[in-house]
Order: structure tokens, then C-alpha cells, then sequence
């Protein structure tokens, strides 16, 4: 029998010190960390460039089980699937208003034994991502605008994960942008059981207790959460 999912807690490692990419994104998962957020930007679907396949392959054989969830903040999704399955990506994270055709891309990644992860962003309807959400392993809804640091987390988004909760209770849940200590509460009486967070773990002088303290939220407030 299906049950809504445990919470996870992703560091987004573009706020580590990219130096020493490596040792600082282990240093997260010793700490507690569940899983790698990897944002690779392109230049084109938003305005930043950050890091492509060449830099996960490198990262992936230094550390060799995490798992990478990669949010393709790019445009013609398409082009790097493969890329990223060879360089050790586990979840490839495509935004639906990067294609034209969702779906093929959905089973390229499936064929390339990668999960799949359907991003939205804000001004995105959510009617959208429900219309797939049964295709994909995971939705994320964006709380800020993908490819700018230091926005305001968006309250008004957790509408949209709890339109999704409630269609899809065992489905994976990320949000991203602005989540700390303070917003962490929003996210998770809405419904959202994986939890990307920038600088309120990477720059914090105790990862370890930030990411213990948003895992007891997010566990507290799965009992009230639709059950599948």
C-alpha cells in the first residue's frame, strides 16, 4: 500500500564554495544531508550560467552514491539527457516551459534509466504540471524565479503544492527557492516532502541542525497530509 513520502532534504550545492565542490558537498551528506540539488543554468532559460556534464562526472567520481537530483534550468532540455545520464545524474529535472513536447522527453529519460522530476515556475499554472504528474517521479514547484540568488521566498506557491498533494498523495514533492527556518513551515503543511535548500544550509554555521530541525517539521506535518 502507497504512503506519503518521507521528507528529504537537498542542499543546493551552487552556494558551496565551488573551489572545493567535492569535499563540501560530502561534508552536507556526513552532515545529514538525503540528496544533492545540482542547478545547471545555460544562459539561455535564465539569464546565469553555472556548470554542465563535464563538472557532475567529476563530482560523481569523488562521490560516488550520492544522489544527484539535476534541475535543468535550461533550454532544449532535450540535448543533454544523455550527457547527464553519463555523467552519473540520478533525476533529471526538466522545466515544462523549456519544451514543446513533454512527454517524449519524459520517456528519453526514462530510456536513459534516469528519474524524472517536472519543474514549474511561479507565473506557471499548476494545471500544467498536474496534467503530468502522473508521468513524472516528482514535481517541483518553484518558489522563487529560477535562476537568481537571493529572492524572497513566494508563500502564495504553496497553493500549488497542495493541488498537488491532494491529486497525488504518494508523489514526490520539491520546492525550491528561499526555504529556510522560516519559510520551512509553509512548505510543509502545504505538502512538499522534498526540500531544497541554498544558503540557509551551505552558509550556515551548523548545516547539520538546520537540516535536522526542517526534516522535523516536514515529518510532524506529513500526518495531516492526504493519504493515498
Amino acid at each position: 500500500m502507497a504512503s506519503c513520502p518521507h521528507c528529504q532534504i537537498g542542499p543546493s550545492i551552487l552556494n558551496a564554495d565551488l573551489s572545493c565542490l567535492a569535499e563540501q558537498s560530502q561534508a552536507l551528506l556526513d552532515q545529514g544531508a538525503d540528496y544533492l540539488h545540482l542547478d545547471v543554468m545555460d544562459g539561455h532559460f535564465v539569464p546565469n550560467i553555472t556548470f554542465g556534464a563535464p563538472v557532475v562526472k567529476c563530482l560523481r567520481k569523488r562521490i560516488p552514491n550520492a544522489f544527484f537530483d539535476l534541475h535543468m534550468m535550461v533550454a532544449e532540455p532535450e540535448k543533454w539527457v544523455s550527457d547527464m545520464a553519463d555523467a552519473g545524474a540520478n533525476m533529471y529535472t526538466f522545466h515544462l516551459e523549456a519544451t514543446k513536447n513533454p512527454k517524449a522527453l519524459i520517456q528519453q529519460i526514462r530510456d536513459a534509466k534516469m528519474q524524472v522530476g517536472i519543474a514549474i515556475k511561479p507565473n506557471t499554472p499548476v494545471e500544467d504540471a498536474l496534467e503530468l504528474a502522473e508521468l513524472a517521479d516528482m514535481v517541483l514547484v518553484m518558489t522563487v524565479e529560477p535562476g537568481f540568488g537571493g529572492q524572497s521566498f513566494m508563500e502564495k506557491m504553496m497553493s500549488k503544492v497542495e493541488a498537488v498533494r491532494a491529486r497525488y498523495p504518494a508523489k514526490l514533492i520539491e520546492v525550491d527557492g528561499g526555504v529556510g527556518l522560516k519559510t520551512i513551515g509553509h512548505c510543509a503543511k502545504a505538502g512538499a516532502n522534498m526540500i531544497v535548500s541554498g544558503t540557509a544550509v551551505v552558509r550556515s554555521e551548523n548545516p547539520k541542525s538546520v537540516m535536522d530541525e526542517m526534516r522535523e517539521v516536514v515529518t510532524k506535518a506529513r500526518d495531516d497530509w492526504p493519504k493515498p
